[in-house]
């Protein structure tokens, strides 16, 4: 069987599942509806489940994907209603296909960042954020893959912004790079806090909306 592709939704109460333990809930489902999954070899073998961009806790997402491979046949139009009978409550698998495009050519991710204001959102603050994106060099403080602090330019991983306010919230729709390297977009409101401290949001909301190829396409 080839490798498949699952694309699911993560929301409400889900949000806060960690990545290990959405690997085991997804164990779990694939038991429960009787799939039986390729394993990989060696002395301790474990099921060949991945996550294509790994999704930070406290996130909501439209666009999860997972790639996975089973044993025999299998039915893909039909195996996202038979999953969803045992999904915990916020996890939602929407569609499933043979996966053909490497992960490599995820290129970026189209999100939602809210920044939500107790006081309301002055006219003076969606400026004052709108000016310091406009900025060609935006430095914040962020945790490195060796763990250590460094102070990182996160300008040229954003490619495109809109902005809103919407009540007590400013909406930024943006497009970031997706990996290598790619923009938490939570990092966003990191810039907000850092730059603008008098400015920073009360609470910060993050969505996933599309992942997106090299040309801008939808990437499936």
């Amino acid at each position: 069987m080839a490798k498949l592709r699952l694309l699911f939704r993560k929301e409400g109460r889900a949000v806060y599942i960690s990545h290990l333990d959405l690997l085991r809930t997804f164990q779990r489902v694939f038991l429960r509806e009787g799939l039986v999954l390729r394993h990989s070899q060696g002395f301790h073998p474990h099921p060949l489940l991945s996550f294509a961009l790994p999704l930070s806790v406290g996130q909501s997402s439209d666009c999860e994907i997972l790639d996975f491979e089973v044993d025999g046949a299998l039915d893909c139009a039909a195996l996202p209603d038979a999953l969803n009978r045992f999904m915990p409550e916020g996890i939602v698998a929407v569609d499933c296909w043979e996966a053909v495009r490497p992960v490599r050519e995820l290129d970026a991710l189209r999100c939602r960042v809210e920044l939500i204001y107790d006081g309301g959102v002055t006219p003076e603050t969606l400026q004052a954020v709108r000016d310091l994106f406009a900025r060609e060099e935006i430095v914040i403080r962020k945790r490195t893959k060796r763990k250590a602090m460094a102070d990182v330019d996160i300008r040229p991983l954003i490619r495109g912004l809109d902005f809103a306010a919407e009540g007590d919230t400013i909406c930024i729709d943006a497009t970031v790079a997706a990996q290598n390297p790619g923009l938490n977009p939570a990092l966003l409101a990191t810039a907000v806090e850092t730059c603008l401290p008098e400015r920073g949001p009360d609470f910060v909301r993050v969505r996933r909306l599309s992942l997106l190829d090299s040309r801008g396409g939808v990437f499936r």
